[in-house]
């Protein structure tokens, strides 16, 4: 897949840039972390004299023969794909623990596995993912998440030209980089493409080779179905593996969630736990997302009739509600996560015991909690607003702000204070 500096046009700078310009003068090692196809590598581009690419075999092996060779030559250093060669992250630490000056190295790749030197002190890990909707240049935001984390309750105002439809042609079209200028055929050829190799190829190359890829496809699929719920993973493998005589055991698709969440593919949306003794009754289970909606759709196999027409098919039976109204909600995840990251805020989902109080999306700043409900409708409801209502009651200042993400034109406040926002306007 190509990335970022190969779309015609060149680079396009993202938020994480912003963060990048920040941390690299003073921090030594820099590990952009993510799956592949999100520009990582593009990133690391813009900003690195030295490029080490230990995707290549000649390069990788003068690597392993040497590892301390990654230093050599005028720093930012990238090593790109260090994982190819593992011996790289503890020459990486040495190097650092000799000469801790900012700006020596990038690393590109995935998290270091179990029984690593996590880095801890010599490596910062700085998380990319696909691109966010303000990323994506469709629309100008006019509220800020970071003014809204700040507890000001900033005025909610503007018009956004996004409609339905368009929403579903950015959940359909994604936000892999390199993939931003395909259409029809040829994107589905290469988003078919990407999840053929995480099962024939990626598996194996972390550990685990793949004896029966329909029985992981068909897993991939189930947890596709169950986008933005909190669906159990016996739920999950049962419903990938309905039409089978013999399961897999729950050790065995375990593997599948471990492994698929460290190569960053699932995305599982952690849920807020706070201290609070009147939260106390809160539900640990993580909100299921891939790291980009795209990849739910191609697994599901809908197209824009089938979403607009709600029309989710033979969907496995994971989820209750919309496939759509799950998509939106995980653009919306993918977004308000990319957003927060660069306000130094935490993102989480919130559900009580029994589901009786649930909210989409928590946002943790230092000045308190952002809550936002996701929507897919273009107006709101008193209905619409009662979990946030409840948490405001519940947790009293800590909740700085709070709003409705909706599919509609307008952007403001109702009188209850909550904001309404069309998630095109949502930014930084």
């Amino acid at each position: 897949m190509a990335d970022a500096a190969e779309v015609p046009g060149g680079y396009v700078r993202r938020l994480v840039d912003d963060k990048l310009d920040e941390l690299l003068p003073e921090l030594p090692a820099i590990l952009l972390d993510g799956p592949k196809g999100v520009g990582k590598t593009a990133t690391a581009l813009q900003r690195c004299h030295t490029i080490r690419r230990l995707d290549v075999s000649a390069n990788r092996e003068l690597i392993e023969a040497d590892p301390d060779l990654v230093g050599d030559g005028a720093p930012p250093i990238l090593v790109d794909e260090w994982q190819r060669a593992p011996v790289v992250w503890d020459a990486v630490r040495r190097l650092v623990d000799h000469d801790p000056s900012g700006g020596r190295f990038i690393l590109t790749g995935s998290p270091p596995a179990q029984g690593t030197h996590s880095g801890a002190g010599r490596i910062t890990t700085v998380r990319m993912r696909t691109l966010s909707l303000p990323e994506r240049n469709l629309t100008t935001p006019t509220v800020s998440l970071r003014a809204l984390l700040a507890g000001e309750r900033p005025p909610v105002a503007g018009l956004c030209p996004l409609k339905l439809a368009d929403y579903v042609d950015e959940i359909m079209q994604g936000g892999f980089p390199g993939m931003r200028r395909l259409s029809g055929r040829a994107l589905n050829q290469q988003l078919d493409g990407y999840l053929e190799r995480i099962v024939d190829h990626d598996l194996a190359e972390a550990g685990l080779p793949v004896r029966r890829p329909a029985t992981v496809r068909a897993w991939l699929r189930a947890y596709a179905g169950a986008t933005a719920t909190t669906t159990s993973w016996e739920k999950i493998r049962d419903a990938a593996t309905s039409d089978m005589a013999s399961k897999p055991a729950r050790s065995t698709t375990s593997v599948y969630e471990e492994l698929l969440t460290s190569m960053r593919i699932l995305d599982p949306l952690e849920a807020w736990l706070p201290t609070l003794n009147h939260l106390g009754r809160l539900t640990a289970a993580p909100k299921h997302h891939l790291v980009d909606p795209s990849l739910a759709v191609r697994l599901l196999n809908r197209t824009r009739r089938h979403l607009l027409a709600g029309d989710d098919g033979s969907l496995p039976r994971v989820r209750d509600g919309s496939l759509l109204g799950g998509l939106f909600e995980s653009l919306a995840a993918l977004s308000i996560r990319v957003l927060a990251q660069t306000a130094e805020a935490h993102t989480y989902h919130l559900r009580t015991m029994g589901g009786r109080h649930e909210v989409d999306l928590i946002v943790e700043g230092p000045e308190g909690i952002v809550a936002f409900e996701v929507k897919l409708a273009a107006s709101v409801t008193d209905q619409d607003v009662q979990h946030l209502r409840w948490l405001q009651e519940t947790i009293g200042d800590d909740l700085v702000d709070a709003a409705v993400l909706t599919t509609g034109p307008d952007a403001y406040r109702r009188r209850d204070g909550i904001g309404v926002i069309p998630l095109g306007l949502l930014g930084p």
